[in-house]
């Protein structure tokens, strides 16, 4: 039977569903080679030769592979139709020719299909092609520019600044971003401004709402009431005169659907919708293309097939009626800069089919794939068509212009389907207003000023920050999941109410590189380099080339960073974020004079976690640290001293201080007589902003007693190494004591839980078992399809696991133990299996120990020596 090979066994399950028993249908669990992280994996000396390497974890489907060509010589490459896929496909090859596994006999066939249904894959099966050699040189010159910036880049940041993790090629550029966006906000200089709105009547008694537009005969303008007085002055002119309805004008207006979803559109409206983060909403995505219910998800590509056209407006008039048909099928054109080889957009597989109407979705699924298909039936349906209606409300002398504006939705259209979430909130005057008619009489009231003042830019989101990337044409579809959450996972940057906040260490690594690397953070070099990789994939531009004009350019780069001395990294960085570390004062003195002493000088330093604040040249004679972002009373965290929270009842200082395992108070200083001074964690998840004296006196008092168990035996909280508990503990027959924990989840709860929670906690572990006992699953996935077994998700010490059998499998940090699939799991249990396996092959050298008696003679040896010098005595 032919071997079909994809990426991953749900989409091998949908496959073989449609193929039958006539095909062997594997997976490749991924990518089955990559460049090993070591010096000289691109040979940039010898034409960047890439020296690639089989995983451990993909030796096991390899086998299976060459297993089941030795029973048919014709493999089918069906991995997905990008550039990735394009390169997974490539890698088979060449790993199963490099295994003498493909004979000369051997037909290879590339299929691509955009969406994994019967008629799709039928019809892929039929129309086979060769690999697409530029497509993969494109790929083969992503992974070496990643490779060179990623392995040589890192290392200097190590050197140079401590405490930075990493550098990437795209991922710099996007953190710069973020911190770009950071300086703008606290850079920010607030105007103020006034604004005067009425509450009128008509002379039939209905009120409206109109806002002050003119003012003294002159259009007034957004800040023409600069202040408190200005507004008060135009208040006392409306109430002064009497208003009469000026002019009524209605003018008709439309509303068009939006495009159907690419994969940045998709990231951006399930944010705004749902709070999904962008790795979320491609992992849910990716499990919907499996299981064949909507198109490929990595796409630059807002158009749609015919077919899916003619389908979605069948629909649309079976559901909603003929008047929800425009005469002409609607065509969407690209707008994004540089797209790739781009697909189709991304849509339900049968546009019949709402979320109502599928079974086995999980909520996740459900809610993107709804939105999916709302948004694909809208993009095909009539206008929205409504009437605009502006009145303007004069004064008789022209000195008073007030203006109401209102909406009236004649004809829904796309609205009764689906409307688009906003990032921020907009005033869209969707009002209705009253019968109003020229020359009409209002009677005022109310007349109300309104103080306002000028909004700094927002903070990106997720969402708006792939939106920002894209029309930079900084990374594509594939990459923009893994960009965003990597700047988090190297706690670059940190989400605070969806919001994306640089920490102190991003900031240093973007000054770094913008100090000593410019050219490689900037965007438009970032998005020509994608527009030379889109050349390549068209077979416009030889890959080599490309990687030779980058190298040649990067490489002295780097060289030129040798010679630089920590020191002089930090000063150069002081004198880039000058404007920000050190604004003007307003007295007009030096802004870097010390404070405290009055002659040290202020400069950024780093401290040994990671983070940076500023301190005096004087230290350690003058201790005087205060935050990057500013003037503090108690200097900052990071510091030596900490930031100084207050003093207890006894005169001893309290501080917050950040260490190598996370942020901590302390009670006192080091000193010869009290060289280990009380110190506590902050529990994870607990807000800093939110811990102050007293919430720090709390934490250093723990353990606290909650009280005495209604059994018998005291309760107390208390932070260990794991987080938040509480603890039971109680006296066994021997009297021994006998100690019941339980994880406090919220550690919130932690200084505040009672006597009723905290047995509720302990009942619920004793239930468990306690310690040793077989703990309830988080969530049962299935059985093993290979081997039997359940599958299950658990709570562990460290975070949730998968476990099968023996084998338990860490959840990585983006997969939420509600959303992990039994596919997914697998593929983590099967990697553990492999890691597991290679680690046992050291000890299981047994046969070692057969060897021993086999020592019996080296004894006697010991003894024939010591005979030979009684020998030669005789």
């Amino acid at each position: 039977m032919p071997v079909v090979v994809v990426e991953s066994p749900a989409k091998a399950k949908t496959i073989n569903k449609y193929l039958g028993d006539n095909y062997t249908v594997l997976a490749s669990y991924g990518h089955v080679r990559d460049l090993p992280p070591k010096d000289g994996s691109v040979d940039t000396d010898n034409d960047f030769e890439m020296k690639w390497e089989v995983a451990a974890q993909s030796q096991k489907h390899l086998r299976a592979i060459i297993d089941a060509l030795k029973n048919d010589n014709t493999l089918i490459l069906a991995t997905d139709p990008d550039r990735e896929g394009e390169a997974i496909s490539w890698h088979l090859e060449e790993a199963l020719r490099k295994r003498k596994a493909i004979k000369k006999d051997t037909r290879i066939e590339r299929v691509v299909f955009n969406a994994i249904t019967k008629s799709a894959v039928t019809e892929a099966m039929q129309n086979p092609r060769d690999i697409d050699t530029p497509l993969v040189e494109a790929y083969l010159a992503r992974r070496a520019l990643d490779y060179l910036v990623g392995f040589n880049l890192s290392p200097v940041l190590w050197r140079k600044l401590p405490g930075a993790k990493s550098a990437g090629r795209v991922q710099s550029v996007c953190l710069r971003l973020i911190v770009d966006r950071e300086m703008e906000i606290e850079a920010f200089k607030a105007r103020e401004y006034w604004s005067v709105s009425a509450i009128l009547t008509t002379p039939r008694g209905q009120e409206f709402e109109a806002r002050l537009v003119g003012f003294a005969g002159n259009k007034l303008d957004k800040f023409d009431l600069k202040n408190a007085e200005a507004a008060e002055l135009a208040v006392s002119a409306i109430n002064a005169r009497d208003l009469t309805v000026t002019s009524v004008e209605a003018k008709p207006a439309s509303r068009n659907p939006y495009a159907p979803f690419m994969t940045s559109t998709l990231q951006q409206e399930a944010s705004r919708k749902f709070g999904f983060g962008a790795r979320q909403t491609m992992s849910t995505a990716q499990r919907l293309y499996e299981a064949g219910h909507i198109t490929y998800m990595r796409t630059d590509g807002i158009d749609m097939a015919p077919e899916a056209v003619t389908a979605a407006r069948v629909t649309i008039k079976e559901r909603y009626g003929a008047d929800y048909v425009p005469s002409s099928p609607r065509i969407y054109k690209n707008k994004a800069k540089n797209a790739q080889e781009a697909h189709e957009c991304i849509r339900p597989t049968d546009m019949a089919a709402d979320a109502g109407s599928l079974k086995r979705l999980e909520a996740d699924q459900r809610k993107l794939y709804d939105l999916i298909w709302k948004r694909t039936i809208a993009s095909q349906m009539e206008a929205a068509r409504m009437e605009r209606t502006a009145v303007d409300i004069g004064s008789g002398d022209g000195q008073i212009v007030l203006r109401a504006t209102g909406q009236v939705v004649l004809f829904d259209g796309f609205l009764k389907v689906y409307e688009e979430g906003r990032d921020d909130v907009v005033d869209d005057d969707d009002k209705r207003l009253p019968q109003l008619a020229e020359g009409e009489a209002t009677a005022k009231k109310s007349v109300t000023p309104e103080q306002h003042f000028t909004q700094p830019p927002p903070r990106y989101t997720e969402a708006t920050l792939v939106k920002r990337m894209e029309e930079l044409g900084i990374g594509r579809p594939s990459t923009y999941a893994s960009i965003v959450t990597t700047i988090q996972d190297r706690e670059y940057v940190r989400k605070d109410k969806n919001r994306l906040i640089p920490e102190d260490k991003g900031r240093l690594v973007t000054a770094f590189l913008e100090n000593y690397f410019r050219k490689y953070v900037g965007y438009d070099f970032t998005a020509g380099l994608e527009e030379e990789l889109d050349e390549i994939s068209g077979g416009r531009e030889d890959y080599k080339a490309v990687l030779s004009r980058f190298w040649r350019d990067f490489s002295a780069a780097i060289a030129d960073t040798a010679d630089l001395r920590i020191g002089e990294v930090l000063e150069k960085i002081n004198e880039f974020l000058e404007p920000h570390l050190f604004p003007p004062t307003e007295d007009g003195s030096d802004p870097r004079q010390c404070k405290a002493c009055g002659n040290g000088r202020l400069s950024m330093r780093t401290a040994r976690s990671g983070g940076a604040f500023i301190g005096c040249s004087n230290y350690p004679e003058c201790r005087y640290t205060r935050p990057l972002s500013g003037e503090t009373e108690a200097g900052d965290m990071a510091g030596p001293d900490g930031k100084l929270l207050g003093y207890d009842d006894d005169g001893e200082p309290v501080s917050l201080r950040s260490g190598r395992f996370g942020p901590y108070v302390q009670l006192g200083e080091i000193t010869e007589e009290n060289p280990k001074p009380k110190r506590s964690s902050i529990p994870k998840g607990m807000d800093l902003g939110d811990v102050d004296l007293a919430r720090a006196l709390d934490l250093l008092s723990l353990p606290r007693l909650i009280g005495e168990h209604p059994e018998g035996g005291p309760v107390e909280a208390n932070i260990g190494r794991f987080g938040p508990y509480v603890l039971h503990t109680t006296k066994d027959a021997e009297g021994k004591a006998k100690k019941l924990y339980a994880n406090i989840k919220d550690p919130a709860e932690l200084l505040i839980i009672g006597m009723n929670r905290a047995v509720e906690l302990l009942a619920e572990k004793a239930a468990r078992g306690g310690r040793g006992a077989a703990a309830t699953p988080l969530r049962e996935l299935g059985e093993h399809p290979g081997e039997g077994g359940q599958v299950n998700v658990m709570e562990g010490r460290y975070g949730p696991y998968v476990k099968w059998q023996k084998i338990n499998a860490t959840l990585p940090k983006e997969l939420e133990p509600e959303n992990i699939t039994l596919e997914q799991a697998l593929e983590l249990i099967e990697a553990k299996a492999a890691a597991k396996g290679k680690g046992k092959k050291k000890p299981a050298k047994k046969p070692a120990a057969k060897k021993a008696p086999a020592k019996k003679p080296a004894a006697k040896k010991t003894a024939a020596k010591k005979a030979k010098p009684a020998a030669k005595k005789a």
